[in-house]
């Protein structure tokens, strides 16, 4: 039984500029800090309403994090916006230390996540954030699958006092959940059904939903869950949903180490549930390049081929694909 409405809309990062500039209507304490990401992060807007709460600091993305922590020590809000590629490694030592062992409120948004630069290849690829920060105490990781979400991870992070990484992508994203306000803490389930379950966080989210409509065509039942705090995890609903199908795939645009795919491995063995299960994602090894969909395909992360391996994970025999 589906109870998602798709529908078409906008690019996370207009979701972005918007919530902000909604938040800074009311909060004084909101900066945006960029590195020369001001347009990319399509933040034009913001800076045209509020020219005096964005810093500009350059392609210098080790300042722009020790900036933003010193802002966030003196009773600012600052969100630091800037590809995901570069934030979450070039600065990783700050946001270690300035923020994670510090503990300020930096609110870090990773943009153009995941494979989103596509043909620019593997230097601005962003496949190793979640391993990145979930090794890191205290910075909570979450990946919105879509407008709704994307707007209540903004407004999460402005709520909370501590530290957050937000991942978004470039592309328009159809709209998976009903209209209203969605509980970002939680994973959702867009779909229900008792053959198979698919656990999916930020993009990966729509490709699971068009594979659960292929599998129901051949008759399977499939439950389809967006998860999209990666840390800290939603286990009771993994939990249930693992207990209730005949087999379970985890999917994300992240390397198939230390992500989405290996958190929920580690639980459900920890918790002693029998499952059969695949983490799918982008496999170890040089990663092609190519517009983001066709590298995300490439490696199994499509319709057709999800649903292939659903498929082959209730016959016993998984198809031969980029899993861990």
């Amino acid at each position: 039984m589906s109870r998602h409405t798709a529908g078409p809309g906008l690019a996370n990062l207009e979701v972005l500029d918007a919530t902000l500039r909604d938040l800074a209507r009311s909060d004084p304490a909101i900066r945006v800090l960029t590195a020369d990401s001001r347009v990319s992060g399509r933040l034009g807007p913001f800076a045209r309403e509020f020219p005096d709460r964005v810093v500009e600091l350059g392609i210098a993305e080790q300042n722009l994090v020790g900036v933003a922590a010193g802002l966030a020590s003196c009773g600012m809000k600052p969100f630091v916006v800037s590809p995901a590629c570069f934030l979450t490694a070039r600065a990783l030592e700050q946001i270690k230390v300035d923020v994670g062992y510090s503990g300020n409120a930096v609110r870090l948004v990773g943009i153009s996540a995941g494979i989103s630069y596509g043909a620019l290849g593997a230097s601005h690829h962003s496949i190793a954030d979640f391993a990145a920060l979930r090794a890191i105490p205290g910075i909570p990781v979450v990946a919105p699958a879509d407008n709704c979400e994307a707007e209540a991870a903004i407004r999460l992070a402005a709520a909370t006092d501590g530290p957050l990484y937000v991942r978004l992508g470039k592309r328009a994203l159809a709209c998976v959940h009903e209209s209203g306000p969605v509980a970002i803490e939680r994973a959702t389930r867009l779909r229900t059904g008792d053959d198979i379950g698919i656990i999916a966080t930020g993009e990966t989210v729509g490709i699971a939903l068009g594979a659960a409509t292929a599998l129901a065509l051949g008759g399977v039942e499939t439950t389809v869950v967006s998860m999209p705090m990666v840390r800290p995890l939603d286990t009771a609903t993994l939990f249930d949903v693992a207990r209730r199908v005949r087999g379970l795939v985890v999917t994300e645009e992240h390397s198939v180490h230390g992500g989405l795919g290996e958190a929920c491995a580690a639980v459900l063995m920890t918790e002693g549930i029998p499952v059969r299960f695949r983490a799918l994602g982008i496999p170890d090894e040089p990663i092609v390049n190519g517009p983001q969909l066709d590298v995300l395909a490439h490696y199994g992360i499509g319709t057709d081929q999800l649903a292939a391996l659903a498929r082959g994970l209730l016959d016993r025999n998984p198809p031969r694909s980029s899993v861990l």
